[in-house]
């Protein structure tokens, strides 16, 4: 037994001395650093509950690319709002838009309802609208 003990602690040290060591420099920008504490403490660019419109939901071997053309539809029509296919056993859904508010996505529901007859507004974790875009004062026209 102390044979067989002593045997392998004799292989695992060896395979110690075949391990290569090395280290890696990782160099970045440090306004880079800034950017990623800024956009962990604001909250304008974390998701947040608002509503989405659902206009498909359906299950089932072709379910897939019925949800795919309900998209390309839906963007034909709308190209301004995103549009978001997941799946949920056993369903896939296709919700749009970024609502803040209920009034405002009711709005679109109008819009959309003439499309998608089945289409209603749901709460959702929503992606926040962009932020304006940074100019740098430097620059000159």
């Amino acid at each position: 037994m102390h044979k067989t003990a002593l045997l392998l602690i004799m292989l695992l040290a060896g395979v110690n001395l075949f391990a290569q060591q090395g280290y890696v420099k990782v160099s970045a920008p440090p306004q880079l650093d800034t950017l990623l504490k800024i956009s962990r403490n604001n909250p304008q660019l974390q998701p947040i509950e608002g509503f989405r419109i659902q206009i498909f939901m359906e299950s089932g071997n072709a379910a897939v690319e019925r949800a795919q053309a309900a998209i390309a539809r839906y963007q034909e029509a709308f190209p301004e709002d995103k549009t978001y296919l997941s799946f949920g056993q056993p369903y896939y859904r296709v919700r749009v838009g970024d609502f803040r508010t209920r009034l405002e996505a009711e709005g679109r529901l109008q819009q959309v309802i003439r499309l998608f007859s089945q289409a209603f507004v749901i709460k959702d974790i929503i992606e926040p609208p962009p932020l304006p875009a940074f100019t740098n004062q430097n620059q000159q026209p």
